[in-house]
């Protein structure tokens, strides 16, 4: 009789024709006086097996429980298979000429017994080479070895007992990958054995349990939960969740490249013999966590507070997936893992939905900002600093804005003409869409500069604030990805609105001093005269040099270019002017009181412009680089 719980074969179902003494071909095989060859297959194969089966029966003695076969003695473990297999296909031969046979009966108790030892080795292998078996190490010998994953022939021979050695391509690899190879040798051997032979269900309960629980936890220790809630999500700090956003972005490199490829590699090569067992096998084994994975950035998404300076986050994880997705495809390629590929699908949509509203919303916010705040010296507005850095930040992910943003124009690309944008675009060669919508924000900007200027009483002011605002702005885009979005054209046409702005300061600020010094060259002058002109200099170089000693040009280009300027204006006409009556004035009483400005005091008065007042702080964060973080005024 078969022991308690063992399973029945199913060759004993109703299902299956039985041989009876009243059929006609009974005596054609059976005979009291002779057994038939298939008896004589069987009782052959029960008497080579049943010894070394029953040794390793884990009921029986002590050392078959705490002794594993695989670990004690790997040339007989290879036996041992060979004889399991053996006997299964003993067994079936003879069930073909007498189902009912008692000879089958004590087969299949051996059997069980062989199954219940493999279950215990299989489970023992899995569980005990933890180590060995982590999704990393086994990339690693995939990647050395000439493991395949196809054949169903196991890297042991299990006809060679001569040579337990793993086959290797190239040199030896190390004595660690070696070992990893030793275990998913053995694994594919039990299972070969099990499947084989109707324990598929078994062999597999097993393996699922056992690796399922290695990638939840390899997922959970990479900082990634189960699911949260919506409104877990929308509660959080954001110094909370860009946390776990940066833990995230680190998890599905990690998973991509070795968790999820090491257990596919391994799931396939286990199971090599089957393709539908390999697929099913992965799939359950591995859904629960890629969908942890990659249902994150979807709540991120959804429920995350919406702010300007988040986006850089959402870009992050939205570019990461974009990377991922051929691994992605590669990994999970079945239709029974649809539901993964469509819910990194779902996480891509839902990040590029907030990544669309988060910037409409700041373009609408640099439009609203209406401050009225006078910058001293004409220095760097505040807003340009904070804008120009975000756009900057922005114009890293100009690839995949691309992608987000799709075709869609700035709201005005219809209504201005093309000079306003700065950037060459014809119907014959059209800007593309992106560099459109990095040229529009910039052109909103200097909209709003303009009108910052009109604030100043002082027209010349205003110039130079236009003049220092716009230089900022040309000098973040040549050193950033935004030279390439706009283009040297773009480039060349705000430097010559530069050129305008700086010539408009010199001849609004400093004309009074150049036109003190207007004289006829060719007519002599009266020593009164030359007084005069040596006393309308005076005035107007000091009144004119205390006005703009608070200027600011935190540029050292554009400083130095204006110092320049202005001094080839003044310094020859000058120093002319001086050597030629210097000692007319000299011979009246108080000449010093007359000539009070050498051509020398006049440069050096010149070199001390545009640093602007000590307390004057334009010039000292305009350097600074960008940071990922948005004014309230932009929020």
């Amino acid at each position: 009789m078969p022991r308690k719980g063992m399973r029945t074969l199913n060759w004993f179902s109703p299902k299956h024709p039985t041989l009876d003494s009243t059929s006609p071909s009974t005596s054609q095989f059976y005979s009291p006086s002779r057994p038939s060859f298939s008896e004589a297959v069987i009782d052959r194969t029960i008497e080579m097996a049943e010894p070394m089966i029953t040794k390793w029966d884990p009921d029986t003695t002590t050392f078959a429980k705490v002794t594993s076969l695989f670990y004690e003695n790997r040339k007989e473990a290879k036996d041992f298979i060979k004889v399991v297999n053996n006997l299964h296909k003993a067994m079936h031969f003879h069930a073909t000429e007498n189902s009912r046979s008692d000879k089958l009966i004590r087969a299949q108790a051996l059997m069980q017994i062989a199954m219940k030892r493999l279950q215990k080795e299989f489970y023992q292998i899995l569980s005990i080479n933890r180590a060995h078996l982590d999704p990393e190490s086994i990339s690693i010998v995939s990647s050395r070895t000439s493991i395949s994953t196809r054949s169903s022939t196991s890297e042991f021979d299990i006809e060679d007992n001569d040579d337990d050695r793993v086959a290797v391509a190239g040199e030896s690899i190390s004595e660690v990958e070696d070992f990893s190879n030793v275990v998913m040798a053995d694994l594919r051997l039990i299972a070969e054995c099990m499947i084989s032979t109707g324990y598929t269900l078994e062999c597999l309960k097993i393996y699922k349990v056992m690796r399922k629980s290695i990638i939840d936890e390899a997922i959970y220790k990479l900082g990634v939960e189960k699911l949260m809630s919506s409104s877990q999500v929308h509660k959080m700090h954001w110094e909370v969740l860009n946390l776990k956003i940066k833990d995230w972005l680190n998890a599905v490199d990690v998973a991509m490249k070795t968790l999820f490829n090491g257990e596919r590699i391994l799931s396939d090569y286990v199971f090599a013999s089957n393709d539908a067992i390999r697929e099913s096998c992965f799939t359950e084994i591995s859904k629960d966590g890629a969908m942890t994975l990659f249902s994150f950035p979807e709540i991120v998404a959804k429920n995350s507070k919406k702010s300007a300076e988040k986006v850089f986050r959402l870009l992050d994880m939205y570019t990461s997936i974009v990377e991922h997705c051929p691994d992605i495809e590669a990994t999970f390629p079945f239709d029974s893992e649809s539901v993964i590929r469509s819910q990194a699908l779902t996480s891509l949509v839902k990040l590029g939905e907030s990544i669309r509203t988060a910037l409409s919303e700041f373009e609408i916010s640099l439009l609203k900002e209406s401050s009225k705040t006078i910058i001293a010296g004409g220095g760097i507005h505040s807003l340009v600093i904070d804008a120009m850095n975000y756009i900057i930040l922005l114009a890293d992910y100009s690839n995949v804005l691309s992608d987000i943003l799709g075709e869609s124009l700035p709201p005005a690309k219809g209504s201005l003409p093309e000079s306003y944008f700065g950037i060459a675009d014809s119907d014959e060669s059209p800007a593309p869409a992106i560099s459109l919508r990095f040229a529009w924000l910039i052109l909103i900007l200097f909209c709003k500069l303009d009108t910052k200027a009109k604030h100043y009483k002082e027209l010349s002011l205003a110039y130079l604030f236009l003049a220092n605002n716009l230089r900022y702005i040309v000098v973040k885009v040549r050193s950033s990805n935004l030279k390439y979005l706009l283009g040297e054209n773009w480039i060349s046409k705000q430097e010559g609105k530069i050129k305008k702005f700086a010539l408009n300061y010199e001849r609004l600020g400093w004309s009074h001093v150049i036109e003190s010094l207007q004289h006829d060259p060719n007519a002599s002058m009266t020593p009164q005269q030359v007084k005069e002109v040596f006393k309308r200099f005076n005035s107007a170089f000091e009144q004119v040099h205390r006005k703009q000693s608070v200027c600011v040009v935190p540029n050292r280009k554009l400083r130095d270019d204006l110092k320049v300027s202005i001094a080839r204006k003044i310094l020859p006409v000058y120093r002319e002017f001086y050597n030629k009556y210097r000692d007319t004035i000299l011979k009246e009483r108080h000449s010093s009181h007359v000539i009070r400005f050498s051509p020398e005091d006049v440069g050096h008065h010149l070199s001390d412009l545009f640093f602007g007042p000590v307390e004057s702080g334009s010039s000292s964060s305009v350097e600074s680089s960008p940071s990922r973080t948005t004014p309230s005024r932009l929020r």
